[in-house]
């Protein structure tokens, strides 16, 4: 890529479809992961086309497109939740789902279900680890299964080197600034769960997580102290 990135631009397109995903994905990788995706980053059309001979079912068109493009790339996928591997995709006990993403603590699971797997991008569902086995269902997360790997990909990089990341607690003058010194992004609502927002500033890129946490990373640690200067507050890796 030798034009620069518009991260709000790019997301605009990265939201509405699977090349959109894709293209964003690969921009956000070079230009604020400092990692352009690279031939070895996927895994192979052997790895998938095991697993679904081990599966007994083809894997919907999104997914495989995800997993070999970027697949194998942790640090973008798996820096605090779990992105599976082609030989550890399962369907759950219930013979419901297609279980492709673990939460790190095993709270949550992120799926596809089996009766949508012949869809080329299918909606994603979410299953929460409860005391109450019985209660534990599939619920709504994201209309998209690329939509959803872009929302990964945007989590896991907050969840990076504290060099370039940060998370505040905040307050109601935390998050008027917040909105003063940034721009909303354009992604949509999660279905369950507290509103979430997402958020642009001067090269750095921030979640609200409904004023109970605000999660901030900058492209470079400049620009994320230049966040912690216009919102002031109890920054928990800011050392200076």
């Amino acid at each position: 890529m030798t034009q620069e990135f518009d991260l709000a631009a790019s997301l605009v397109s990265g939201i509405e479809g699977r090349r959109g995903a894709w293209t964003f994905i690969q921009g956000f990788a070079a230009h604020w992961v400092g990692a352009a995706l690279g031939s070895n980053d996927g895994w192979t059309q052997a790895d998938l086309d095991a697993a679904e001979e081990r599966l007994g079912f083809r894997l919907p068109a999104a997914l495989r497109e995800a997993y070999l493009l970027f697949g194998r790339r942790q640090d973008l996928t798996s820096n605090h939740d779990v992105l599976l591997g082609p030989a550890e995709l399962y369907v759950d006990d219930a013979k419901e789902a297609l279980v492709f993403r673990h939460e790190n603590q095993g709270a949550a699971s992120w799926g596809v279900l089996l009766d949508s797997l012949q869809d080329d991008d299918p909606a994603v569902f979410i299953r929460l680890d409860l005391a109450d086995k019985s209660a534990e269902r599939w619920e709504d997360w994201l209309e998209r299964l690329s939509l959803c790997f872009v929302e990964i990909i945007l989590s896991e990089s907050l969840q990076a080197d504290e060099e370039l990341c940060d998370f505040l607690d905040p307050d109601g003058d935390s998050l008027e600034l917040l909105e003063t010194n940034s721009v909303r992004l354009p992604f949509p609502a999660y279905p369950i769960g507290e509103e979430t927002r997402w958020f642009l500033g001067q090269d750095v890129l921030l979640r609200d997580d409904d004023g109970a946490a605000v999660l901030a990373r900058g492209r470079t640690a400049e620009n994320l102290d230049r966040i912690r200067d216009l919102i002031p507050g109890d920054w928990l890796n800011d050392y200076r």
